[in-house]
């Protein structure tokens, strides 16, 4: 094991620790027992617990989010002067120091003299709610605001850890956001079983005009559906592409259905990847029946109409998805869903006025 390795600590432990041992008797020894809330949340692999040693060499280290009353919101600046002249240079032997890399990434740096470029970022829940989510959670939450939130951003906002939180704010709005409304749930998965259905039958249709390499990428996108398709199913927010996988092993239906997702992704022709498709397939219709949310479903697979392909018809679930829900604004939604089902560029996904503005264009 690396010197580095055996010298790791998880990010959320380290910002705890560095928050309890370094920030909170600073800042109370300047300004008092004042009111406020200290988190990690937001950004970062280590907010999701998916931070190894590898993440420590850029964007991670002792840092947290010092949330002020907005009656104190003034103080912001002063307290971040003082944590800069005063802060250790290092805290259980990691950079309190961030700067800019050549590469763009930010990196923390060690240096003997100066101010610490600390990353405790002081500011209050006002304006980081409009800066993350362009919205406040502490209100009411709308439909839109369900659907223009990505759901990597909703795992942002409630992992990570709270560390203090006097006035109780953000563990409020945390608790209302931890999961979707019943009616948004059942319409988000809809949407989902709703892709799945538009291209599960392209597998086999590729690969009968020769087309074996669109017939693996078509697979590659259906065993994606179907990662994100459980991890709803279960009541979790898939995180984006570099911890998809790690999340997905969590969840208890990963046992059956990700030997099938891995050997199809490795299936060497389109009929064995329709093969272990039809039994990722049957186990996510089986788990959607567990639910309850719809009248069971037959869980068969089938030909698609009159053509050789082998699929589960998953249009079947979305329109039963549909049908089940209760408020009939909701239930005449597009079946779109989501900003990140139906969008997939991260500079849009990851400004939320861009992300906002685009999911009003279809849902109002």
């Amino acid at each position: 094991m690396s010197e580095l390795a055996r010298a790791f600590i998880p990010g959320l432990e380290l910002s705890r620790r560095f928050y309890r041992e370094a920030v909170w008797p600073l800042v109370r020894e300047h300004f008092g027992d004042i009111t406020h809330t200290a988190a990690r949340i937001g950004g970062g692999s280590e907010v999701l617990g998916f931070d190894t040693a590898r993440s420590a060499d850029h964007e991670w280290g002792p840092r947290l989010q010092f949330f002020l009353h907005r009656d104190d919101a003034a103080m912001a600046p002063d307290i971040s002067a003082v944590l800069s002249t005063e802060l250790p240079r290092e805290f259980l032997g990691y950079s309190t120091n961030f700067v800019p890399a050549d590469d763009g990434h930010i990196r923390t740096m060690a240096f003997t003299d100066g101010l610490v470029f600390h990353r405790v970022d002081v500011t209050t829940l006002d304006s980081w709610f409009a800066d993350h989510l362009g919205f406040d959670p502490r209100d009411t939450v709308s439909t839109l605001d369900w659907l223009a939130l990505p759901t990597q951003v909703l795992a942002e906002v409630t992992g990570g850890a709270v560390f203090h939180d006097g006035p109780g704010e953000l563990t409020s709005a945390r608790s209302r956001l931890a999961w979707y409304p019943d009616d948004i749930w059942r319409y988000v998965l809809a949407c989902q079983w709703q892709r799945i259905g538009q291209e599960e039958a392209f597998v086999g249709r590729c690969g009968e005009v020769g087309d074996d390499l669109g017939s693996a990428v078509v697979t590659a996108r259906l065993a994606r559906d179907l990662m994100r398709l459980n991890l709803l199913t279960h009541r979790r927010y898939p995180p984006y592409g570099k911890w998809l996988g790690s999340a997905f092993a969590r969840i208890p239906s990963a046992a059956t259905i990700g030997p099938a997702l891995r050997a199809t992704i490795g299936a060497i022709t389109w009929q064995e990847r329709e093969n272990h498709l039809a039994t990722a397939y049957t186990a996510a219709a089986t788990s959607h029946n567990e639910l309850g949310l719809t009248d069971p479903l037959d869980t068969s697979i089938r030909n698609y109409h009159e053509r050789p392909f082998r699929v589960l018809r998953a249009e079947r679930f979305a329109d039963a998805l549909i049908d089940s829900i209760s408020d009939p604004e909701i239930r005449a939604l597009p079946r779109t869903g989501s900003v990140d089902q139906f969008v997939d560029c991260t500079d849009l996904l990851t400004a939320a006025p861009k992300a906002r503005a685009v999911t009003t264009r279809l849902v109002g």
